[in-house]
């Protein structure tokens, strides 16, 4: 069983990603497989709700998944959720590795800064309307240490000195009370100071917790995406921050679920320890409501194993219209090395 888990797993993002929007993003696949970069700005047409696509890294032998992370513009937690089952630190040269940049753009206004605790990433939309960019963050190591709400940009800091509040010096009492710029400066080489008090979107001179719970309630992001951000946002620019950890869209006929994992999940996932599965309240209530009247072409072997995974990434969780209601994927006890690849794909 655990063999023919780990070969589901790791053909997961194509397999998953079924139906036609998914399959729409196949010439586009080649691209980010082959061409890993930093933050990207997606094109943005009115009402769309899907961006990105899912590639492919092969490793090599120097590489280690913080670096894979890094070098595509992922979350530690993000990029782990899909890749269960490879060692981190030694994943060894020739590995496929499947980088999850998919992504169900969060719901109400898209404008300035929207932050998607759940999910661990920022979204900005410029003024323009065409087009938003995402970036992976780090997040409050306890949850609910960030406010959720709506604040703005208030001051934009480059090479910003930090003072350790109360909170961390009772921690940690050798820290002094001002830490200047430079490579000892958690907040790294720029900071956007938030309406909300001591609250920050910044850099870190330690990136290795972009896409783990590991701040005091400030948003870290890696030193070339806050460079980045910070240069594009102008002063007032607004900041919507959201935490839901079941989001759903209809598109294209078809409806899609996004699902990380919970703040403990991630806190599993950072220290490399097997992620305890864990459904949240009311789960199938909450899918047969986001399908309404179109409950019957729910695959629901896809659903719960979206909710054992909670890969992050938008997935379609219906079956085409003209195909038996309630499809069923096969069963994770397939045989070893059988080719398992679930039902309603395309």
């Amino acid at each position: 069983m655990a063999r023919a888990r780990f070969r589901f797993l790791s053909i997961l993002p194509m397999s998953l990603i079924a139906g036609r929007s998914g399959l729409a993003l196949a010439a586009s696949l080649l691209c980010a497989a082959a061409h890993p970069a930093h933050a990207e700005s997606f094109a943005l047409a009115p009402g769309q709700q899907l961006v990105g696509a899912v590639g492919e890294y092969v490793t090599q032998e120097e590489d280690t998944l913080l670096d894979v992370a890094r070098n595509h513009d992922l979350g530690y937690a993000q990029l782990m959720t899909v890749n269960s089952g490879i060692d981190p630190w030694l994943p060894g040269a020739g590995r496929q590795v499947s980088i999850p940049s998919f992504y169900l753009l969060p719901p109400g206004p898209r404008k300035g800064i929207v932050i998607d605790l759940a999910a661990q990433r920022l979204y900005y939309f410029p003024a323009d309307g065409k087009t938003v960019e995402s970036f992976p963050i780090g997040t409050g190591a306890e949850a609910g240490m960030t406010p959720r709400g709506t604040t703005k940009v208030i001051q934009k800091i480059p090479n910003p000195a930090w003072y350790p509040p109360a909170s961390i010096r009772k921690e940690r009492p050798e820290l002094p009370g001002r830490v200047p710029p430079g490579p000892d400066n958690p907040l790294g080489a720029y900071a956007l100071r938030l309406g909300w008090t001591s609250y920050l979107i910044h850099g870190s001179n330690q990136e290795f917790g972009v896409g783990r719970n590991v701040s005091h309630g400030c948003i870290r992001l890696y030193s070339f995406d806050i460079d980045r951000l910070f240069h594009e946002v102008p002063l007032g620019t607004p900041v919507r921050v959201i935490d839901q950890d079941m989001r759903f869209a209809w598109v294209d006929g078809e409806l899609y679920l996004a699902m990380a994992p919970s703040h403990a999940q991630i806190d599993e996932i950072s220290e490399n320890r097997p992620m305890t599965a864990a459904l949240p309240k009311d789960f199938e209530k909450r899918v047969a409501e986001a399908a309404g009247d179109q409950a019957g072409r729910i695959d629901w072997a896809k659903v719960h194993l979206i909710g054992e995974i909670r890969p992050g990434m938008a997935i379609a969780i219906t079956t085409p219209a003209d195909a038996p209601s309630n499809a069923m994927a096969p069963s994770l006890d397939a045989a070893p090395g059988a080719d398992v690849i679930p039902s309603g794909g395309g």
